[in-house]
């Protein structure tokens, strides 16, 4: 293999020469730029190798590098032979810096705009400065020597019934032109996939654990729609016509381009941090004139409405059944003797899971790691040569969720295997007081996400402590689990939140090579009453699980963290135990128990 990846960066290098250029950067992303990349697009994994989520790769004329963050700083050496690149963190040193010190003044820096986000193409030309030229080609080198590349796994589209949506896309559409009417705008180029897929009442399986269709879109103000995607990919063009109802247009993908020449002087929206830099590239050279507004469904899709919401709840309640299962079978396993490894125990979650018709697919790669592996707060079994054993008395954690017909889940629980030490049970506990905190918050109406963290964060800080990731991602409804524009992290974020947005509350601890706890809940936004003079907003959570009471150390809880607690299990107990039998019942009427 490490032939095959010397001989891929020597026709990358070769290129280079044939069409004077200096340096190509190779982004992680696709044309699309979501979160996950489906394999027909997986063009640095064909390059390096490497199977991160995150990374890049810089080939010069002379050099390799390739870039990664430190959840993947073992990994790439793995994966990834020494004698061909250079290892380089992602954020410490970035692509561009390290392209900067490793050519000339005046070389040229190639990309293919499609893999890069406006705002970074625009941010790259700011940091060259003229002193380095940035070319953008038209043709990714990457497609033209990639001889085995795999057929892309297209779906058909499925069509959302109301029941499930609430609101038809015909009223979606006729609500975002009116926000486009309000802006001076004529049209809104959307390329989030899961916008185009909420905003069309539609989904897809183009994309593993995001249940979407790859396609573009073009909004206009009167509330016309043009997608892009292939007519053949539409089973029933009737029943499609009927379901999005007057005003939708299916254009081939390959006419895309020639639809943005008709903008010209047209005042057209383009969000700079989710739509890549080929759209304003060609939106300018067409003579169209870009607003740089955020994509337009963000928010409404963001709010759900009360059918959403509906579903939400009651996909939650059936995870939790599966996740009853599941932990009640761990805990006899584990009394049994039998300590699986972390990939059985993800392959038996999930068999669990599938038990439940709705669930279309899962709604990310299951994280499940023992011990040390826990303490890697992204890390993933598959990417081990070995998964790793379940080892006794210490915590086990396992992050996980589905994609159902009518909600999205995602769920971590920190598991006690034998019996673990005092500490990992303290700091459990930490981490369960700021998991409450953050639960229990009132806020007033125009409060955002980073006012918030630090009410998960105070228990830890306290003593010392502290966990490098956000604590609260955004959800959305049978679409991505990792959903914007909301969160709850340091890093300040101006979305307010609003009723019917869907958030994880995820405060964690890890401890290099020992253990490591994550609880996670998703949590809705919604108004709760008080005597006070002014709205507030709270939290309602979604998920439905016990969280293990064996690693809390109850001193250290409050009287009102144990009446939460205990609340939170009686809600359990209530909507999970009508869905569950036999061992599984016992299991969780004893998990659910009081304090």
């Amino acid at each position: 293999m490490q032939e095959q990846i010397s001989r891929r960066v020597e026709q990358i290098q070769s290129w280079l020469t044939d069409n004077n250029l200096d340096a190509f950067i190779v982004a992680h992303e696709d044309e699309y730029l979501g979160e996950y990349v489906p394999a027909h697009n997986e063009r640095l994994h064909w390059l390096t190798q490497f199977t991160g989520s995150a990374g890049a790769a810089v080939i010069t004329r002379q050099s390799a590098a390739i870039f990664v963050d430190g959840r993947y700083t073992v990994q790439v050496r793995k994966q990834v032979p020494a004698g061909t690149f250079d290892y380089c963190h992602l954020i410490e040193q970035p692509p561009l810096t390290w392209t900067m010190e490793s050519v000339e003044l005046g070389a040229r820096i190639a990309v293919d705009p499609r893999m890069h986000r406006g705002s970074w193409y625009q941010g790259a030309i700011d940091q060259l400065a003229g002193k380095y030229e940035l070319v953008a080609v038209d043709e990714n080198p990457i497609d033209l020597f990639w001889s085995d590349r795999p057929d892309a796994l297209l779906s058909n589209v499925r069509l959302m019934p109301l029941d499930k949506v609430g609101q038809s896309s015909e009223q979606k559409r006729k609500t975002l032109a009116e926000s486009l009417n309000k802006s001076g705008a004529d049209a809104a180029i959307i390329t989030e996939l899961d916008s185009i897929c909420w905003m069309l009442n539609i989904r897809g399986l183009d994309v593993s654990r995001l249940p979407v269709l790859l396609s573009h879109a073009i909004l206009y103000s009167d509330g016309k729609t043009q997608f892009f995607i292939d007519p053949s990919r539409i089973e029933d063009r009737e029943a499609f016509n009927s379901h999005v109802g007057q005003g939708v247009e299916v254009c081939l993908p390959e006419t895309l381009e020639s639809v943005l020449k008709t903008l010209e002087t047209k005042k057209v929206t383009l969000d700079p941090a989710t739509s890549n830099a080929w759209f304003k590239l060609k939106l300018e050279q067409y003579g169209a004139l870009l607003l740089e507004i955020a994509d337009p469904c963000l928010m409404p899709k963001a709010a759900k409405n009360s059918v959403e919401v509906e579903g939400m709840k009651q996909s939650h309640i059936r995870d939790g059944a599966a996740m009853t299962n599941f932990l009640c079978w761990l805990d006899a396993e584990v009394a049994a003797g039998n300590l699986y490894d972390e990939a059985v125990l993800a392959d038996k979650l999930e068999t669990f899971r599938r038990a439940d018709a709705s669930l279309v697919d899962l709604s990310f790669d299951t994280i499940s790691a023992s011990a040390g592996n826990a303490a890697m707060c992204h890390y993933n079994h598959e990417n081990q040569e070995v998964p790793g054993p379940i080892i006794q008395d210490t915590l086990y954690l396992v992050d996980s969720g589905g994609q159902y017909l009518d909600g999205t889940t995602d769920i971590t629980r920190t598991i006690a295997i034998g019996t673990p030490s005092d500490e990992m049970k303290r700091q459990f506990t930490l981490v369960l007081k700021g998991h409450i905190s953050l639960a229990s918050a009132l806020f007033p109406r125009g409060t955002c996400g980073h006012q918030l963290d630090v009410l998960a964060r105070q228990h830890l800080w306290a003593n010392g402590f502290d966990y490098d990731h956000g604590t609260g991602h955004g959800v959305g409804h049978f679409l991505s689990v990792h959903e914007g524009p909301q969160r709850i992290a340091k890093a300040v974020n101006n979305t307010p939140l609003v009723p019917g947005m869907v958030l994880s509350n995820e405060p964690g601890y890890y401890r290099a090579d020992e253990f490591g706890i994550r609880i996670e809940n998703l949590e809705l936004v919604v108004e709760k009453a008080t005597n006070g003079d002014s709205v507030m907003y709270g939290f309602e959570a979604l998920t439905r699980c016990p969280i293990d009471k064996r690693n809390i150390v109850t001193e250290l809880l409050t009287e009102g963290e144990k009446a939460w607690l205990n609340q939170y299990h009686q809600k359990v107990w209530s909507d999970v135990s009508p869905l569950v039998e036999g061992e599984a019942l016992v299991w969780l009427e004893e998990a659910c128990k009081p304090l």
